[in-house]
């Protein structure tokens, strides 16, 4: 089988023993992009009598850069701030010295290891290919101006100045123990699903700056989600109250307004609350912030989700983590629906302490330890927040011709509330900015 020059050869092998010593950071060539780099290294080292799937394999690593619009060297960097290995998980727990010595040890050597790696550029790549294929001239090289200056672009800025990888594995340890690792470094809001967590990419960019009406209840979140970032023990929040209030919003535009603090989003279906202990659990000794977000809550009789609830609120013997909160929003003051017939009556032979238990269904929500509460927008609130969303969409209409269609459909849809505000600001945003589109186009329409 022709394999290519004994120059490139050799270099490839090695770089393949490389990979395949890794001892913790396997995860760095387990994606897309890791993958279709490993596959060429095999492609070029045994190319076959054509070189069609040596270029096929090109065309897959080339192809797997562009969608994520990363040049390799980054998106080595990038799955090494995000791996999740027991070296990674350790570092958010103990101080560096505290570290078994074997396990960094092994650490040093991935560095090293990946080092190498993360010196076989995609230019080079692209030369062999061209030597094993005959090509006239190398495949187009995929690269990417890197625009971001994070605190990944810095910790890169800082490994291109070391000739040894090895020697930042404390850094490293620093950096894990400060941001962590996994999914909950790489995405600001995750939910849990059929028992494990999904990292959202676009989460909902709401900001505060948006929100208006309801301050006091705001100011008081905020103060709560403040004492969670900084260490001591936050509330766990119930925000009751009409529907379109902005409850939802407000708790997701937490997310925007301290994600840069370590905060993360969790979003729980009423359906796996079940599974909420479990959660917590997972959650335990990471150095993330968690908002475990639970929307539109209520519940019905013998709900085994109201058990796995209480549990977490009232705590058990397992000690609370100080680093996760339950935010949950509400249309129903008494989470638990109770009808009439749940009421003792005299007559009543099935159960001694009736009125304990209804008690006990209506008192849920008291065990919430903030309760905020979202009265429904009268008008004068219904009209400042369509003025403030107004100016913030740049909507230059007269002030009361802005009143009075903002009454109009009111009138006409879901009556006064945040939500009935947001929608009529954005229908009128689109219905103006169509209208000035069509009388420039009509304007420029040639006279026959």
């Amino acid at each position: 089988m022709p394999t290519a020059s004994t120059s490139y050869y050799t270099k490839v092998q090695f770089l393949q023993r490389q990979a395949a010593s890794l001892l913790l950071y396997q995860s760095v060539l387990q994606g897309e992009v890791g993958v279709a780099f490993l596959d060429l290294l095999q492609a070029i080292r045994y190319t076959d009598a054509d070189a069609r799937g040596c270029l096929q394999a090109y065309g897959t690593y080339f192809h797997a850069l562009a969608a994520r619009n990363q040049n390799w060297e980054d998106y080595l960097i990038t799955q090494i701030l995000i791996s999740e290995n027991p070296f990674t998980r350790l570092a958010q727990q103990r101080e560096f010295k505290d570290l078994p010595p074997a396990l960094v040890t092994a650490a040093q050597h991935d560095l090293q290891v990946l080092q190498s790696l993360y010196e076989c550029s995609s230019a080079s790549l692209s030369e062999w290919v061209q030597t094993v294929a005959h090509l006239p001239i190398s495949p187009v090289v995929w690269y990417q101006e890197l625009k971001e200056v994070g605190v990944g672009t810095r910790f890169t800025a800082s490994l291109q100045h070391l000739e040894n990888w090895g020697n930042a594995v404390e850094d490293l340890a620093a950096y894990y123990r400060q941001f962590g690792s996994g999914l909950f470094a790489e995405y600001r809001a995750l939910r849990w699903q059929s028992g494990q967590f999904i990292g959202i990419r676009y989460s909902d960019p709401v900001k505060l700056s948006t929100l208006v009406g309801y301050e006091s209840q705001r100011d008081a979140l905020l103060k709560n989600t403040e004492f969670l970032l900084s260490g001591e023990m936050a509330l766990h929040v119930l925000l009751y109250g009409s529907r379109g209030s902005g409850k939802s919003s407000l708790v997701k535009a937490l997310l925007n307004e301290y994600s840069y603090h370590n905060l993360r989003l969790l979003e729980v279906a009423k359906s796996d609350l079940k599974d909420l202990p479990e959660i917590v659990e997972h959650l335990r000794g990471v150095s993330q912030k968690f908002i475990i977000f639970v929307d539109d809550l209520s519940f019905e009789e013998d709900d085994d989700a109201f058990k796995a609830l209480k549990v977490v609120l009232e705590g058990n013997l397992t000690a609370r983590p100080q680093n996760a909160v339950v935010y949950a929003t509400s249309n129903r003051r008494h989470l638990i629906r109770e009808f009439f017939v749940d009421r003792p009556a005299p007559k009543d032979n099935e159960e001694i302490h009736a009125w304990d238990t209804m008690q006990e269904k209506l008192s849920f929500s008291d065990r919430f330890g903030l309760t905020l509460t979202f009265e429904p927008a009268d008008q004068k609130t219904y009209l400042k927040i369509v003025g403030h969303l107004a100016a913030q969409a740049e909507i230059n209409i007269k002030p009361e011709d802005l009143e009075y269609q903002a009454l109009q459909w009111a009138t006409r849809h879901n009556g006064r509330s945040g939500r009935t505000a947001r929608q009529f600001v954005d229908f009128l945003k689109a219905d103006l900015a169509l209208s000035s589109a069509n009388n420039n186009t009509f304007d420029t329409q040639p006279e026959n």
